[in-house]
């Protein structure tokens, strides 16, 4: 099953003119601070990255998931406006689509921009989630799911859905828990390059990622604990600007417009919220398991006037699960479906690959404070195609593409970032 792309080239460029995001391996419960605190210091520390003054901002947007459910605290656009002085009277709104909630939050400040209503806006994407017990964080993080309808009976329901997605794999085309393991040291040895990794400093041996019930257990069906994504605390910020705003901004800084990173391409699909749904959609089909997925992708390569993988230098893909990222290696184009494990294998994904997936770390390595993560992603590749990605940068890299989930891939977006 195929979708017809509705991809429209003809808006103006926004730009990205830096940023900033939080060490993902601090506790800030530990710490005696909050949701507050996370969007006050990413957002000054943003501020400074960016090299410009609070009073520019014309436009807030803010990207979180679940705030009501794990801190009791909603209206974050207000609370944001208390990041720095300069910000108070300005307008703002709060963006919700589960994991992807920090994409959107990008996606209605480029609408903003291209509108021409603002000039300057700030996106912030943060997320609360080690201030609550495990299996709290796991019932809150199901409001993404069907309430009552899905992962009946399971503990862990994420694990569990994402389990079922692998069970799919394997019932369509075969699936071999080593190729998921693979993708699992990448994105851990990538996470060790990044200081703001989570588990940057995880020590692991050959039995963390093999099917050892004692070294790495079973979390849920297919899903062992190196297949999963972490439970993690974090904000990201970043500031875009029209066309108008970057070109002032470059001249006053000695810069080449040239040099500064936009956003040349994006893709917004939403599927059905149930897994069951998205999977008979598909079913019977030779081609991708998810439509919408594919969509959103190559609506994101035609908006940039891209062909395909071909013209990309690295990919930040959610890897919530060593599956999701399985899954998104083909739904890029990388390969056929049911044979993301031809890349795997070849190495292509890995540093030094012909499409390096995650140098970040990605979610399982980095870390995946929910509504930050959308927003992290796009920095990361701002940076990773200005030159500024330190260790964890690819050489030479010029064009980025990301991809966010949220749910089930009920939300998918994808953007195209580069110089």
């Amino acid at each position: 099953m195929t979708y017809r792309s509705t991809a429209r080239t003809s808006a103006p460029p926004v730009f990205i003119l830096g940023g900033a995001q939080s060490d993902f391996a601090r506790n800030w419960t530990r710490e005696n601070k909050g949701l507050f605190d996370m969007i006050a210091e990413t957002t000054e520390a943003a501020l400074e990255d960016a090299r410009i003054d609070a009073g520019d901002v014309e436009v807030l947007h803010v990207g979180n998931f679940a705030a009501e459910l794990f801190c009791g605290q909603g209206l974050l656009g207000g609370m944001a406006v208390h990041a720095n002085p300069a910000f108070a009277g300005l307008p703002t709104s709060r963006h919700e689509a589960a994991c992807a909630s920090g994409s959107m939050a990008i996606l209605a400040a480029m609408a903003d921009i291209e509108a021409g209503r603002y000039g300057l806006a700030g996106v912030i994407g943060v997320e609360m989630m080690r201030n609550v017990p495990g299996q709290t964080a796991a019932e809150n993080l199901g409001a993404a799911a069907w309430a009552g309808r899905e992962a009946i009976g399971a503990r862990y329901l994420w694990p569990a859905m994402f389990s079922n997605l692998a069970a799919e794999y394997d019932r369509r085309y075969g699936l071999n828990p080593e190729h998921l393991a693979e993708i699992s040291k990448i994105n851990f040895a990538n996470g060790r390059r990044n200081p703001n990794a989570q588990t940057r400093n995880w020590e692991f041996t050959e039995r963390s990622f093999a099917q050892d019930d004692e070294a790495n257990p079973v979390i849920e069906g297919w899903m062992r604990k190196s297949d999963c994504g972490q439970v993690t605390d974090g904000a990201a910020v970043i500031f875009l600007a029209s066309e108008e705003v970057a070109r002032e901004y470059a001249d006053a800084r000695g810069l080449d417009l040239e040099d500064i990173p936009r956003l040349k391409g994006w893709g917004h699909t939403t599927a059905p919220l149930l897994l069951e749904s998205k999977l008979a959609e598909s079913a019977g089909t030779d081609g991708y398991i998810f439509p919408w997925v594919r969509k959103a992708i190559t609506d994101a390569y035609a908006r940039a006037g891209l062909s395909g993988p071909d013209d990309l230098d690295l990919v930040e893909t959610h890897d919530c699960f060593s599956v999701t990222e399985y899954m998104a290696i083909e739904h890029f184009g990388l390969s056929a479906p049911g044979e993301a494990w031809k890349p795997v294998e070849d190495g292509v994904i890995a540093p030094g690959g012909k499409l390096p997936f995650n140098p970040s770390g990605g979610l399982i390595g980095l870390g995946h404070p929910v509504g930050a993560t959308g927003v992290r992603m796009a920095l990361d590749a701002a940076r990773q195609t200005s030159g500024r990605a330190g260790d964890c940068q690819v050489e030479g890299a010029r064009t980025a593409a990301t991809y966010n989930v949220g749910g089930s891939t009920t939300a998918s977006v994808s953007l195209v970032i580069g110089v």
